[in-house]
């Protein structure tokens, strides 16, 4: 049985509309089955940079903390639910920890593989991947080679930062447009083959097309739809053990209007559970 965990972060956000995150996150905790579901008390204050160049740096390692005491003991998957994308670099770590040749996929419209150096917002959820390969803050960032390039995916893309473009090519990582998932085989095919034993997998809902999904604070036009997406996500599952999971960036324009996309969501949801 899959176990959820809901984590409300905001700060790792560069958006104006980040603590709608909260929102969001709370929204979706309403339709996860509350036996399995738990909440975590996210500390409100935006936190300090502690002279990193990543912005709430001191609020975003308590709360990674807290994920960590939630996941240590779980022996199987669980689905993180944000937030920010920043909450799933405490996931990753604790799947690379007992998968030694774990396959990421992260499906979002931005690749987040900036640094504190090259990032133009300094929100660490623009530098997450990065972090979860080793590089940028090490305050963070997972140990060398815990997750390597050669099994790492960036899937749906199609905003870059220059800096990103040239850590795609530096670092050695696949990056599959959305043509590319047409196939809905092309995805699990590159996965198997980087000789990977199980997978994560990371969906920020901006990966989808904003014809998909109103929630969105990061909309990106020509995106995925539902279907392409589920469908990548089942064929992926088909070839490989999902050592865990996350859901990110969900974030309506208000409380009440919440509920609006949580079809659409609840369809990831159960692709990734």
């Amino acid at each position: 049985m899959t176990r959820y965990l809901v984590v409300p972060q905001w700060q790792g956000s560069p958006s104006s509309r980040a603590m709608q995150l909260i929102d969001g996150a709370l929204a979706i905790a309403g339709d996860l089955p509350r036996s399995a579901t738990t909440i975590l008390d996210v500390p409100m204050e935006a936190g300090e940079a502690l002279g990193t160049g990543v912005h709430r740096l001191s609020s975003l390692q308590r709360v990674r903390e807290l994920i960590a005491a939630a996941l240590d003991s779980s022996a199987e998957p669980v689905l993180t639910v944000g937030g920010d994308c920043g909450v799933a670099i405490e996931p990753i770590a604790h799947a690379a920890r007992r998968v030694p040749r774990l396959a990421v996929v992260w499906m979002d419209a931005h690749p987040d593989l900036n640094s504190p150096e090259t990032s133009p917002s300094g929100a660490f959820a623009g530098m997450v991947l990065r972090a979860v390969l080793g590089e940028g803050a090490p305050q963070l960032a997972l140990p060398e080679g815990a997750v390597t390039a050669e099994r790492t995916f960036i899937v749906g893309a199609r905003s870059y930062d220059d800096a990103e473009i040239e850590a795609v090519t530096a670092l050695g990582v696949t990056a599959l447009d959305v043509d590319a998932l047409r196939d809905p085989t092309a995805l699990a095919a590159a996965v198997r083959d980087s000789g990977a034993e199980a997978v994560y997998i990371h969906v920020d809902v901006d990966v989808l097309d904003p014809a998909e999904i109103a929630g969105n604070a990061h909309p990106e036009p020509f995106g995925l739809a539902v279907a392409e997406l589920t469908a990548a996500i089942a064929a992926v599952r088909a070839e490989l053990p999902l050592a865990g999971s996350s859901l990110a960036g969900y974030s309506p324009a208000s409380a009440t209007s919440a509920t609006d996309d949580l079809g659409t969501i609840l369809r990831v949801i159960g692709a990734l559970a």
